[in-house]
């Protein structure tokens, strides 16, 4: 058995530390509380170090955000790792092959049901059974917590776009035009990076992704965040 707890052949097929969804979720998001939180600020601050203090605050928020998701990404991958190994005892531990098969029919996604039959499940459900060795529990792994530490960096790098033209721009409107733009592009290639991912236009996503940020966020301050 490997250091994750998984067979080599099942190492294979693990999925990136983060994938592009999310990668890409992760900054939006970071980018949105940013957003927010410095088009906020920015009306009720004023004075020379404005600017400073608005990054800082922003920077702070946002620390406090990607530790929070860091940590739920854990949770979450423990949580997912401990129904697949529990699908894994039930077959293996199945009283015989219908039972085995029919707990992995029940735990596919409902659009895949119709389309897998019994007896592909049956070889799955037989090469479940002869695994020698499984896991007694949901472990991590070191990837696990890379994942976490890289949506932590994308929530607080995703700050920076943001808020940092207050700082090297005096002029509040000037800096506020800037955030605004920046903002606008990352949201953009957002879109794109996602569009591509799921095979449809990345420009059209791309669009549809500024779109969807612009009423996100006024649906957001409207709320009061």
């Amino acid at each position: 058995m490997s250091a994750t707890g998984l067979t080599p052949q099942e190492d294979e097929a693990r999925e990136p530390v983060l994938d592009t969804v999310d990668r890409v979720s992760e900054m939006c998001f970071g980018l949105f509380m940013a957003l927010t939180f410095v088009g906020a600020v920015s009306a009720a601050t004023d004075g020379e170090n404005a600017g400073q203090k608005m990054l800082y605050t922003a920077l702070g928020c946002n620390l406090a955000w990607g530790l929070a998701d860091g940590v739920m990404y854990i949770v979450r991958t423990l949580t997912n790792r401990g129904r697949w190994l529990t699908l894994v005892l039930t077959v293996k531990n199945a009283p015989d092959g219908a039972a085995g098969v029919s707990a992995l029919r029940d735990a596919l996604p409902k659009p895949m049901k119709s389309l897998v039959a019994d007896t592909e499940l049956e070889l799955i459900r037989a090469r479940i059974a002869a695994m020698l060795t499984v896991p007694d529990r949901p472990r991590l792994v070191l990837d696990d917590y890379l994942g976490a530490l890289g949506i932590f960096v994308l929530v607080v790098f995703s700050t920076f776009p943001v808020a940092l033209p207050f700082v090297l721009f005096k002029d509040t409107s000037t800096a506020l035009t800037i955030s605004r733009v920046l903002t606008l592009a990352m949201l953009f290639c957002a879109g794109i990076a996602l569009g591509r991912h799921a095979g449809f236009g990345g420009w059209v996503a791309g669009f549809a992704m500024v779109a969807l940020g612009v009423a996100l966020t006024m649906a957001i301050i409207a709320l009061g965040g």
